[in-house]
């Protein structure tokens, strides 16, 4: 026993009410395989394409590291020549990854090769095109968006593991308290329940992307992601209706990150060792109330 993962529903293309009723107003994920078919970018984008219109550009650097009390969450171990990272992907494994990347800055004609699916909801956030790269070792942690915008993201040039939860079940994944992300202690991919006893019976999803491939992410909803092969993805952003939601979007940028990212960089261990015992009593806690039932 371990997780609970189901896999997520999938469909070739969806009607914009059958969307909504089932997907959006239920906060369930969905992976849309021929939402890209009309697009450009799924045949234009390629590597080779991308080194050649932003090769030059310098470009930070993550890997699968514990994050570093010190320092801002997502804090880059490393820089390279966009062009040079891409020749690294492609021809060995690497942890190195992109994160949040918008090359659109760089490149704006690209814009010119998505169809943004207002057809399906509002509210994108057409500012926010944003890229993640990344080499067949690499992983992001498990976390959920701090903005709690809803989340369209397709994968290009190889395939993708990717493993949801609800945000119901955040005190049972060890969520570092005042942060969006989990304590990175354990392997999402293959828990080790007899240490963190909260994750056994946590249901979520679990699904692979692959070339064109579409994942819709509602609002709020915890995702881990491991590149099978080096390769890349798009998310466009969509802000949630409800008023409620965009009041907790403000927060979170307030409190989980600003105030906090200055509390963890005059604080550092202390507050890191902290914050990850907090999280051990809460999800210990929630476990023994049998929560989030």
């Amino acid at each position: 026993m371990s997780f609970k993962l189901k896999p997520v529903d999938t469909v070739e293309q969806i009607s914009p009410a059958d969307f909504k009723k089932n997907y959006l107003e239920a906060g369930k994920p969905l992976i849309i395989k021929g939402l890209t078919k009309s697009w450009p970018a799924r045949e234009k984008w390629t590597t080779a394409y991308l080194k050649s219109i932003a090769g030059d550009v310098t470009v930070n650097l993550m890997d699968n590291s514990k994050a570093d009390p010190s320092k801002p969450i997502n804090a880059s171990v490393a820089s390279m020549k966009f062009g040079d990272y891409l020749d690294l992907i492609k021809s060995k494994p690497t942890e190195l990854r992109i994160f949040l990347f918008n090359l659109f800055k760089h490149a704006p004609s690209m814009v010119d090769d998505i169809v943004i699916p207002k057809d399906l909801t509002g509210g994108f956030i057409e500012s926010m095109p944003t890229m993640f790269f990344g080499g067949s070792k690499s992983v992001t942690f498990l976390h959920y968006d701090i903005d709690l915008a809803h989340i369209f993201h397709t994968h290009f040039g190889g395939r993708k593991h990717i493993i949801l939860f609800d945000n119901k079940w955040k005190r049972r994944l060890y969520c570092i308290p005042n942060a969006t992300y989990a304590l990175e202690d354990y392997d999402v991919s293959n828990p080790d329940t007899k240490k963190f006893p909260a994750l056994e019976g946590v249901e979520g999803y679990e699904l692979f992307l692959e070339h064109g491939d579409t994942l819709f992410m509602p609002s709020g909803m915890w995702h881990w992601m491991r590149y099978v092969d080096g390769s890349f993805s798009l998310s466009l952003r969509a802000w949630d209706r409800s008023l409620k939601r965009k009041a907790q979007s403000v927060g979170n940028l307030v409190v989980k990150g600003g105030i906090d990212s200055v509390i963890k960089m005059i604080f550092k261990a202390p507050y890191a060792r902290w914050r990850e015992k907090l999280a051990i009593k809460r999800a210990e806690r929630a476990l023994a109330k049998n929560l989030p039932r």
